[in-house]
């Protein structure tokens, strides 16, 4: 085992489309070709170099979105980078993506040889490693079971299992040992551990800087694709908190004044509101189509959600997102803006954003609008509101469910082989709802 990786200048850049890009080709014949070409290319990566000494372990760290999967994808082969070049000696193994491969309709022992033949080993070699790689997932009394019958955390320790097994020179590890329970999380932990001491090469992407302290000789930082750091793992680590940190109180007000919703209720940071603050949600009114304020609707009545906003400074493009829940918090409809393909442009000042409900076919009891203002990017909310905006649908009848769509009954008398008592009359349908 032992292999050295060498990173090279390399960037990796992907196509950025319009959010209306036509999806059908009814809209590709109504708007023309020129809403499927590409709007700008983006950098997923840019100028990174870095080398990996054999048998030493590098850990890979970032926000969401930093670029640490599309990385370690180049260094294994899925893909190529459009800039620079990527170098790597000896048998790849690689946790990327736990399951991929796997047949809801097969056994756990049929997904053993096709995922290990699919991984690189052959017939005999997966043969050789059955019994231990049932045995490392603890699923002796289910392999013969299909795998549409396992739990998610099954298939992942089964997946696990066999990855484990192939015996590489380089591993790539990418955020997926959080497997199973603590003992089992344990279990794969000391199975890299093992590799490493055999001198497998080895990158781990992980959020935890404390893991990658622990683990790790050296780590890199990447940043929107760019890299912040590269050196002694507890030194990157280190740099990475404090950032985290500093981002942290940024974003966080130390002493935020409680406010009134419009309608009374008291919003509280970290009780029934959250997010930065960089843009705030200032106030929302329930009203009906006539813009009369309403708390109490009918099934299948109509209402307007209006949601006032205030930014001190220029917001990118932000994204609404509305979801419709219960007391117990379950949620009965959600949108957003990126549902319905729209796009805000920068805004900046006061402004305020109508969601109109033509009908809501609702079943009687109390809801909540639940609503917030996100990053671009879904990184972050910038404010959102929890069970503040309360209101009550009433129905003629009491039905479970979420639903009360309108609806009818019909009998068709001449499809009963014996006759209907009182047949001989025009019987109308019964109608229910509106």
């Amino acid at each position: 085992m032992g292999a050295e990786i060498v990173v090279d200048s390399v960037g990796k850049s992907f196509r950025r489309f319009h959010p209306r890009r036509p999806q059908t080709l009814q809209e590709v014949v109504v708007q023309g070709l020129r809403g499927l070409r590409p709007v700008e290319r983006f950098w997923a990566l840019r100028d990174i170099s870095f080398s990996v000494s054999p048998g030493k372990m590098m850990g890979i760290m970032g926000t969401n979105g930093a670029g640490k999967s599309t990385l370690l994808r180049l260094i294994g082969g899925v893909g190529r980078p459009d800039e620079g070049q990527i170098h790597v000696s000896g048998r790849i193994g690689a946790l990327l993506d736990l399951g991929a491969g796997f047949h809801p309709d097969l056994t756990g022992r049929e997904n053993v040889y096709v995922n290990g033949v699919i991984s690189g080993l052959s017939r005999k070699e997966v043969s050789r490693s059955f019994d231990s790689i049932v045995h490392f997932a603890e699923l002796e009394d289910f392999i013969d079971s299909p795998l549409r019958v396992y739990s998610s955390g099954m298939q992942l320790r089964l997946a696990f299992a066999i990855a484990a097994h192939i015996e590489p020179d380089v591993l790539l590890i990418d955020e997926v040992l959080a497997v199973g329970d603590i003992t089992f999380q344990q279990k794969c932990i000391q199975r890299i551990e093992q590799f490493k001491s055999q001198g497998c090469t080895i990158l781990l992407v992980s959020h935890d800087p404390a893991f990658i302290t622990d683990l790790c000789d050296e780590a890199i930082w990447l940043r929107a694709g760019k890299l912040v750091s590269y050196g002694a793992a507890s030194t990157v680590s280190d740099q990475y908190l404090q950032e985290s940190k500093n981002e942290t109180e940024r974003r966080t007000p130390r002493e935020w004044p409680i406010k009134q919703a419009a309608n009374g209720t008291e919003l509280v940071i970290n009780r029934n509101r959250v997010g930065s603050m960089e843009m705030e949600i200032s106030n929302v009114y329930m009203t009906n189509l006539q813009g009369d304020p309403v708390t109490e609707i009918e099934s299948g009545g109509p209402m307007r959600l209006e949601i006032e906003y205030t930014c001190s400074t220029p917001i990118e493009a932000p994204i609404f997102e509305v979801l419709i829940t219960k007391e117990d918090g379950f949620i009965c409809y959600h949108t957003s803006m990126n549902t319905n393909r729209l796009a805000l442009p920068s805004l900046q000042g006061q402004g305020k954003i109508t969601l109109v409900f033509e009908r809501l076919d609702l079943v009687q009891e109390t809801y909540y609008f639940d609503l917030g203002v996100y990053t671009n990017d879904w990184l972050y909310a910038y404010d959102y509101h929890w069970h503040v905006y309360s209101f009550k649908v009433h129905a003629e009848e009491n039905i479970q469910g979420i639903l009360h769509p309108p609806h009818h009954w019909e009998l068709d008398i001449s499809s009963f082989s014996t006759p209907v008592p009182g047949s001989a009359h025009k019987i109308k349908p019964s109608v229910d709802g509106k």
